[in-house]
């Protein structure tokens, strides 16, 4: 079996996932949207610390994106749409068929599940979602704002049924989203939103699978059965370990050991060319960058823990006395490595960014270089998100 070593698997990796392109590059829509696709999808969050997920995992590959040209994809040229992988995200329009089975399996799992039962107490549930769609049918596109109800919830755990109803419309297909406003979701009918690919068939068991591991396989270059399941989180992991074993067959994959940030190896499949793309890769970008805590390559702490020996764990839902570092901790790549980590926080009303916090990884010496890096890739942070100040706390 061929052994990946661990530079080797973590080259692969951020070339896989954007982090070896050069940043510096000209920003345009097309190449906005050759981004998202080649990423698969960029996860969307509420949390404004700093500025957006889906903006900040954007301008860590893109120096020149800005904020207008992902709304251009998702509510001019539609060629993105929001739906949910693990989480809400922005995805290439193309694959909206391959939502159809998540769909239908979202539904029935939101039916049977005591947190959505919990939000229509006291109410007809069934009702209350045909009213809400009735009314989004007669009026066009709606807030959660334009429904009223007598019992004031609160705009997150104490949902009303209509907020709910919304958003297990959005879940089950039956609505989209066209656009925000100030971050509100705004729903209408699905077929209003996207009325050519509302009408595709919808694929077969068989005919989803072979899309969902061959469309992962081309994001992560490197993989295990589980890893395939889990990128889309759409199939299930024993479905992606029979795919492997027949794409194996077919030569397309080939079995691989891979060599962890600890020196462990561990068995894993990569794409049959990984060797060729390898030899393709550019040398990492040298400069310092901030990533999001919801960026690719964090998403699974377990594999980031592998590939690059870093232990991250995203402490926003954590109880403030019981984290270790802060809030929404950006790690800080510098070329292939992730040589630390920062709590940032923005203050829109004083133009200024905040560091409250800076930790090295072990073993790290912080040198002149290296801290300069880092003060350059603050700069760049300041100026995407408007501050006119950056003062650190350490």
């Amino acid at each position: 079996m061929p052994l990946i070593p661990t530079a080797s698997a973590k080259r692969l990796f951020l070339g896989a996932q954007g982090l070896l392109a050069d940043p510096g590059k000209r920003v345009t829509t097309v190449a906005l949207q050759a981004l998202v696709e080649r990423l698969g999808f960029v996860q969307v969050d509420t949390i404004n610390v700093l500025a957006r997920a889906h903006d900040l995992t954007l301008f860590s590959r893109l120096d020149g994106y800005r904020p207008e040209q992902l709304r251009k994809l998702l509510e001019d040229k539609r060629t993105l749409f929001e739906a949910f992988t693990h989480d809400a995200s922005a995805i290439p329009t193309a694959w909206f068929p391959h939502w159809q089975p998540r769909f239908r399996r979202d539904q029935a799992r939101m039916q049977a599940h005591a947190w959505w039962q919990y939000h229509f107490r006291g109410t007809d549930g069934a009702q209350v979602v045909a009213d809400v769609k009735a009314r989004i049918t007669r009026e066009g596109a709606l807030k959660s704002s334009h429904f009223e109800h007598p019992e004031k919830r609160g705009p997150w755990w104490g949902w009303k049924p209509q907020k709910a109803a919304l958003d297990f419309l959005w879940r089950s297909g039956e609505l989209m989203i066209p656009r925000r406003e100030g971050f509100q979701k705004v729903y209408d009918l699905t077929e209003r939103v996207l009325p050519e690919h509302h009408a595709l068939p919808c694929p077969g068991p068989a005919e989803h699978l072979a899309w969902a591991c061959d469309t992962a396989a081309e994001r992560l270059w490197v993989f295990t059965p589980k890893e395939l399941a889990d990128f889309w989180n759409s199939i299930e992991p024993v479905e992606a370990k029979a795919w492997c074993a027949v794409a194996e067959k077919e030569g397309r994959i080939v079995a691989v050991q891979v060599e962890s940030a600890d020196g462990e190896v561990r068995p894993a499949f990569a794409l049959a060319d990984w060797e060729a793309r390898l030899a393709g890769l550019p040398e990492p970008p040298t400069r310092t960058r901030l990533l999001c805590p919801f960026d690719p390559i964090l998403r699974d702490r377990a594999r980031a823990q592998r590939r690059f020996g870093f232990d991250y764990r995203f402490e926003a839902f954590v109880p403030e006395p019981k984290r270790q570092y802060g809030y929404f901790v950006m790690p800080i790549l510098e070329g292939a490595r992730l040589v630390g980590r920062l709590d940032p926080k923005l203050h829109r009303d004083r133009g200024l960014l905040e560091i409250r916090g800076l930790w090295w990884e072990p073993g790290i010496r912080v040198t002149k270089a290296r801290r300069r890096g880092l003060d350059e890739a603050l700069e760049r942070m300041a100026a995407f998100v408007g501050a006119e100040q950056i003062q650190a706390s350490f």
